[in-house]
């Protein structure tokens, strides 16, 4: 058995010793730095991250302007394809305008149709204004020759009393006496027949009148172009020229053409989908956050936008404009029941819409359904 040596086992307590104190050292320096780290992240968080909410389920989107015809018929020229670029106004579809221009033609003609009968209402009226005034002169003649009648008439009578009171004494003979019956029997029909004059006189004139009113009522307030028979006649022209300018079919906004399911020969229908034009410079970013991110999310406040297509490299800048009506389930084709008993909570998200900016996207197009990548500054209270 060897013995030990009492300076190799002091020696190598020694070391023992300052190993141990080194690594207490070290523990106690590692520690440090984790308290110090924690306390920066703290630091860090409290004071900047903690105000910007972050999502990467956002996505390019756009109202996409849908192109249909508002009339019928038979492609005759489609000049566009998928993914070219369009400007507003530019022609997209041309339907054949046969129909249309002899719709056009036959509404020209009732045009001119209307036109020409209101003259005639107008013509007429002043006719009838005349035959009135000529029926009033008619009734006066018909009371002058009522008031000469009736005077005839009481001389008549007169004249036949006088003779009959006569007759006895022998001073009238019978003839006399007849020709004063006789004149008297005349004076009364030709009063008789006064009075019917003047009642058709009368009637005549009224008869006149109420042409006239009737006349007037297709006329009346209202000069040749406010007619009401003119005025309809001149909207369904109007509505036969814009037909006719329907059937070039042109885009609503400038855009790229998508979705084209028209082609030559075609026979289509009013409001037929025809292509989609999606305006691309009119790009904004849908961006769903969970509902416990948007506590401190308000309208105007900046955001920082990344594209996949582009990476990291490219930012843009945009801003928060809006928020969505409901959740993403409250909108889906099949909503949660979430009154059922095997309930188990989700955490909802919401869109929120970011309008980016025009230069940004102008340097840079996006397309629709793009991923996105969204960071809200929430530091703003706009």
């Amino acid at each position: 058995m060897s013995e030990i040596n009492p300076v190799e086992t002091s020696a190598v307590a020694e070391v023992d010793a300052r190993n141990g104190q080194r690594r207490k050292t070290l523990f106690t320096a590692l520690g440090c730095v984790v308290a110090l780290a924690a306390i920066g992240y703290g630091a860090y968080w409290s004071m900047y991250a903690s105000h910007f909410v972050t999502t990467d389920n956002a996505y390019a989107a756009v109202e996409i302007a849908q192109v249909t015809p508002s009339v019928g018929g038979t492609v005759k020229e489609v000049r566009v394809t998928d993914t070219q670029a369009v400007k507003a106004g530019e022609v997209l579809v041309v339907i054949d305008d046969s129909d249309a221009r002899l719709a056009l033609a036959q509404a020209e003609a009732e045009y001119g149709r209307a036109v020409r009968k209101v003259r005639g209402y107008q013509a007429t009226d002043t006719g009838l204004a005349a035959q009135i005034a000529a029926r009033e002169a008619d009734e006066q003649r018909a009371v002058a020759q009522l008031a000469s009648a009736q005077s005839d008439f009481e001389r008549a009578d007169i004249d036949l009393k006088r003779r009959e009171a006569l007759i006895g004494s022998g001073s009238v003979s019978g003839d006399e006496l007849t020709r004063a019956r006789n004149a008297f029997a005349g004076a009364r029909a030709a009063l008789e027949s006064a009075r019917a004059s003047l009642a058709q006189a009368r009637a005549n004139h009224a008869a006149a009148v109420g042409t006239r009113k009737a006349n007037e009522a297709l006329i009346d307030d209202s000069t040749l172009e406010t007619n009401p028979e003119v005025t309809l006649a001149r909207a369904r022209r109007d509505q036969a020229k814009i037909d006719l300018d329907r059937t070039v079919v042109r885009a609503p906004v400038n855009g790229v053409v998508a979705r084209r399911q028209v082609q030559v020969g075609q026979r289509i229908a009013a409001g037929t989908a025809l292509l989609s034009v999606v305006p691309v410079d009119q790009m904004h970013v849908d961006a769903n956050y969970k509902e416990v991110q948007l506590e401190d999310v308000r309208v105007g406040q900046p955001v920082e936008l990344h594209a996949d297509i582009y990476g990291s490299g490219v930012t843009y800048r945009g801003t928060v404009s809006g928020f969505s009506g409901g959740t993403g389930a409250a909108f889906s084709a099949i909503p949660a029941q979430n009154a059922s008993g095997n309930w188990i909570k989700v955490v909802q998200r919401l869109p929120v819409r970011i309008e980016i900016n025009p230069d940004d996207l102008k340097a840079h197009p996006l397309q629709v359904g793009l991923s996105m990548h969204a960071t809200i500054d929430t530091r703003s209270s706009n």
